[in-house]
């Protein structure tokens, strides 16, 4: 039986569900990486879990580009986080190819272990191409997850309106209620 991911925020795209395998809930730092069951649950929610091994590799690499990544997003063009994301994508590449349906790519990797690092190093690139300013954290100053702002205006400011959202509107209804 399958296990099901307990993370409060899933399906974001996969650099960002990378970040959010760590999380805070009730105070409490939980880490989705800290063991092996948890790397195949992150591998199987990204389609993942077929190309690339639930191994100690592949768990420490996927912790070192949650680092380069996190610092990437919270510095954005810092040499610091740049250099740490160059590093992991320096462990793979796209490599042009025909096929007998035109024109196609094929992902290779130096060391296979690298894989699942390096799909979600390079899904940052492309959430940079396509919309930088939409990468963000939850507006929650205790919520630590990250989402990629798909609303129509832009304006999304929590990963849930149901949980950190309503606690937003609640902190502030009570703080009004207290100066009154």
């Amino acid at each position: 039986m399958p296990v099901t991911d307990p993370r409060p925020l899933t399906g974001e795209p996969v650099s960002l569900d990378l970040l959010n395998t760590r999380w805070i809930h009730d105070g409490v730092h939980h880490d989705l990486l800290a063991g092996p069951e948890g790397l195949r649950i992150w591998l199987a929610g990204n389609g993942l879990d077929r190309r690339f091994s639930p191994d100690a590799e592949t768990r420490e690499h996927l912790l070192l580009t949650r680092e380069a990544l996190a610092t990437a997003v919270e510095s954005p063009g810092t040499a610091t986080g740049t250099e740490r994301v160059n590093a992991v994508l320096d462990h793979g590449r796209i490599r042009a190819t025909l096929t007998v349906e035109g024109p196609g790519e094929e992902t290779e990797f130096e060391d296979p272990s690298w894989g699942a690092a390096w799909t979600a190093a390079r899904d940052y690139l492309d959430l940079l191409r396509t919309a930088p300013d939409r990468i963000r954290k939850c507006a929650n100053e205790a919520c630590i997850l990250h989402f990629f702002d798909t609303s129509r205006n832009g304006t999304r400011r929590w990963h849930s309106m149901a949980t950190c959202g309503n606690r937003a509107k609640a902190s502030r209804h009570h703080a009004k209620t207290r100066e009154t």
